[in-house]
């Protein structure tokens, strides 16, 4: 459990940095929201994971095994290219900035599917819940860096010390990866690199047949769009109502990570009762209504209790959404094929995501925020609608075969 706490924060700490830190760096400089929004763009390595997943299950490195190999090249490598975003300057550099960020991507999705993977084989079956609850809360408390205190350092100090003292906390991984067992075996490892390809999708597809496969990925794919939306440019938001930089890193973003916390354990302690489908039913009311919090906030403006009390509300409603939502992906993964299988789905539900980012700002500077939170709202319908294809109230999908 320990090791998934610390393996959950670094997890977490590049994602953070790439939809936190840097939006809020680049709208400090001026630089306008259609061009922030399209920054996501860049972080497409997250959502295509899944493409080069085989390859980080077929080879190993000569040194630490198979999984932490991996993870050790792609830990050095965040720590190196976050801080380097610090030394460029928005206003002159911002290609070079692309660039960088790519590659933090890069590095963060790599290390994604290595610490996926590890996770999986390193816990039994009856400690997956107990395990990922570890490893999903510490995901979230590492946005406390980038998005909370790298926001307040940030007004007394200048970026390029901001954002070394961020990447700084990336030696939390490389610390824990030097020092964890290796649990990979490598007996169940891919014989070549077409079985590593080819196999983990032919089972999923194969399994119900290709509607149910594409019927569940479209599930995925739209269930938690509409708050991707509405949170995707959250911070430029909060500049925008008036708020500064210290009141969002001290509110905003400490509402958002209580809350989502709060969230997942409520979440947690409910599906103990709940079945999965009911739980994807409930917790999806709750984080489409909780949407409407924005809309008010937005026709009031600068008003800090309100900030509190709509963050914690939309950020409650994401922390539950996103327990059924990884207990429903656990479901439909096959152990034989855990690692590709889970970047899979993992690279789905990262669509939305990257693609919100991507498109919001110019919808925003189009209708402005109070209409935009109604469209947010609006959005979450058709993944709701497709629970009576996927996850019925009444019935529970059958587990996938295991070997």
């Amino acid at each position: 459990m320990v090791t998934c706490v610390f393996l959950g924060f670094t997890s977490g700490l590049p994602l953070y940095v790439l939809i936190q830190l840097v939006p809020a760096w680049l709208r400090s400089h001026e630089v306008d929201l259609a061009t922030i929004g399209l920054f996501a763009l860049v972080s497409l390595p997250y959502t295509w994971k899944f493409a080069w997943s085989p390859l980080i299950d077929r080879y190993a490195l000569p040194f630490l095994g198979r999984r932490r190999g991996w993870a050790l090249i792609t830990q050095i490598g965040l720590l190196f290219s976050i801080a380097a975003l610090g030394h460029f300057d928005p206003a002159v550099s911002l290609q070079a900035i692309v660039a960088t960020v790519f590659v933090v991507s890069v590095f963060g999705a790599s290390q994604d599917i290595v610490i996926d993977a590890y996770r999986r084989e390193l816990l039994a079956d009856d400690e997956l819940g107990t395990g990922n609850s570890f490893f999903v809360n510490a995901y979230r408390l590492s946005s406390l860096v980038p998005g909370s205190l790298a926001l307040i350092l940030s007004d007394h100090l200048p970026w390029a010390v901001v954002y070394w003292i961020t990447a700084g906390f990336m030696v939390v991984g490389i610390v824990t990866t030097l020092v964890i067992r290796e649990v990979s075996d490598d007996a169940l490892a891919p014989g070549t690199l077409k079985q590593a390809i080819m196999d983990p999708f032919v089972e999923f597809f194969a399994r119900d047949g290709i509607k149910s496969g594409l019927a569940i990925l479209a599930f995925m794919f739209l269930y938690k769009l509409g708050d991707n939306m509405a949170t995707a440019l959250a911070t430029p938001f909060y500049l925008d109502m008036g708020f500064s930089r210290t009141e969002i890193g001290s509110i905003a973003k400490i509402a958002a990570l209580w809350s989502v916390i709060a969230g997942g354990i409520l979440g947690g302690i409910a599906m103990l009762k709940l079945s999965i489908n009911r739980a994807l039913w409930i917790f999806g009311f709750v984080q489409m209504f909780s949407i409407l919090g924005y809309v008010w906030l937005s026709t009031v403006g600068h008003h800090p209790l309100g900030l509190f009390v709509v963050v914690s509300a939309e950020y409650l409603g994401v922390g539950l959404g996103a327990i059924a939502l990884t207990a429903y992906m656990a479901r439909e993964t096959s152990k034989a094929f855990t690692a590709t299988q889970f970047a899979l789905f993992s690279s789905f539900i990262a669509i939305p995501r990257t693609f919100a980012n991507a498109s919001t700002g110019f919808i925003i500077e189009a209708i402005g925020y109070t209409q935009f939170f109604m469209v947010c709202t609006l959005v979450a319908i058709p993944g709701m609608l497709l629970l009576f294809k996927v996850a019925p109230w009444q019935e529970e999908r059958a587990q996938p075969p295991q070997s």
